[in-house]
């Protein structure tokens, strides 16, 4: 059978034995015709809120968090109807702020790309630094005794919008709503205590969790003692179509959104394969190594131990070069290793955590990548081994596991997150 993945910008075909495979996609659901008329409604009825244009007057100073290049939110077609909702404030009393969390700030073009070239040319822009101590503010503490320290331009401003979109996320549940604060525009020591090695593997952490798991819990708790007035979050399809619109109270709206999107990422199989093939969901997702180990981590419930996942990711920035996946990686040659490594008392480095979670998965599964972006040597480095053709890999792999082994492909990747019934 022919399957596409969602491979870089373009796709990627394989062709799989029809009789060994099954095709694990999220359920179909139908895109909205008028987008911008669903946002103008969610916007003028919200969940429990008032109308965004009824919360900001003309001397208000509002910011706006959006998401960075990695996140592939639809901002050309939402930024439209959301500026017309504040159609009544002064462009020089709109600032958007990049909530970069840890990653590097997004060059000129990336931000044309992100937020199309009028809101470029009209409004003030503030890239997120998590270092920069004087552009960072005091909040308080989360329950935990996390020192929550964000972003001073959202800080100061008198009405703060956050947006984003709903998705399974491989630590925090879902994606949207709360992450916005925490990690977007959080200080770096408040996220590498929220993304801490505990945190990381507690029992409750993963996809799909959100009560429950510590890690999302401290991100709502985080994004509260901000004082966020408004949030606009959508869903989409693989193709990033929007699907629905939550808009108004973060908790309330967020929630409603989480339980749209279980609805149809979550899936059922029998029971465990020999084979995983999967994908990060396709650029940006699969920008670059560090962001694609969301694609490894969906496999976790379906795989069996001493199973094969093959990962086809573009990442077209590499490991990448900037942050510190890539050093860490480097440190130890087995799993094992780095894991004794991130569980040493007092180790803080960026990226930590999804090094955690792939060497936990590394230890069960053999790890093998496909991508164009990576060269050998920069596979094993990440713990995987070289796979320059996905059909012959698997033909091998089939042979090795013998003829009652069965593949599972996960073309969007984390986008759809399976379990076995």
């Amino acid at each position: 059978m022919q399957v596409k993945l969602l491979y870089g910008r373009n796709g990627k075909q394989v062709n799989l034995p029809d009789d060994r495979t099954q095709v694990i996609l999220p359920k179909e659901i139908a895109a909205i015709e008028d987008e911008a008329a669903a946002l103008r409604q969610a916007l003028r009825n919200p969940i429990g809120s008032p109308a965004l244009r009824d919360l900001v007057g003309p001397s208000d100073q509002v910011a706006i968090v959006f998401s960075d290049i990695t996140r592939p939110m639809p901002y050309e077609r939402i930024l439209p109807v959301l500026l017309e909702e504040l159609s009544q404030v002064p462009d020089d009393r709109i600032v958007f702020v990049n909530a970069t969390g840890t990653h590097r700030p997004n060059t000129p073009e990336e931000l044309v790309e992100i937020l199309g070239e009028e809101v470029v040319r009209r409004f003030r822009i503030v890239q997120h630094d998590c270092r920069d101590q004087d552009r960072l503010v005091r909040v308080g503490r989360t329950s935990r005794g996390n020192e929550l320290w964000v972003n001073r331009t959202y800080m100061e401003s008198s009405v703060r919008i956050l947006t984003g979109f709903i998705e399974p996320h491989l630590f925090a549940g879902f994606s949207g709503g709360p992450k916005a604060v925490l990690p977007g525009i959080a200080a770096a020591t408040t996220i590498y205590s929220n993304h801490g090695v505990d945190m990381i593997g507690h029992a409750g952490s993963g996809f799909a969790r959100t009560h429950g798991n510590p890690i999302w819990e401290e991100m709502m708790e985080a994004a509260l003692l901000t004082e966020p007035t408004f949030i606009l979050n959508i869903t989409q399809t693989p193709a990033r179509r929007i699907t629905s619109v939550f808009a108004g109270d973060l908790e309330r709206a967020h929630a409603a959104g989480v339980e749209f999107v279980k609805e149809y990422s979550l899936a059922q199989v029998d029971e465990p394969f020999e084979i995983v093939l999967t994908t990060a969901g396709g650029y940006p997702l699969d920008i670059n190594m560090y962001q694609s180990v969301k694609g490894i981590a969906v496999t976790e419930n379906i795989i069996k131990p001493g199973g094969s996942i093959i990962l086809a990711s573009a990442c077209q920035e590499g490991l990448p070069a900037y942050g510190e996946y890539g050093d860490i990686v480097k440190m130890a040659d087995s799993p094992d290793e780095l894991l004794e490594i991130l569980h040493r008392p007092g180790f803080h480095m960026q990226d930590q955590w999804d090094v955690q979670i792939q060497a936990q998965l590394c230890k069960a599964a053999h790890l093998y990548i496909y991508s164009e972006g990576l060269t050998d040597a920069e596979i094993r480095q990440a713990m995987g081994s070289p796979c320059r053709d996905i059909e012959s890999k698997i033909d091998e792999l089939l042979e090795t596991y013998g003829p009652d082994a069965r593949i599972a492909v996960l073309p969007a990747g984390p986008l759809c997150v399976p379990s076995v019934a």
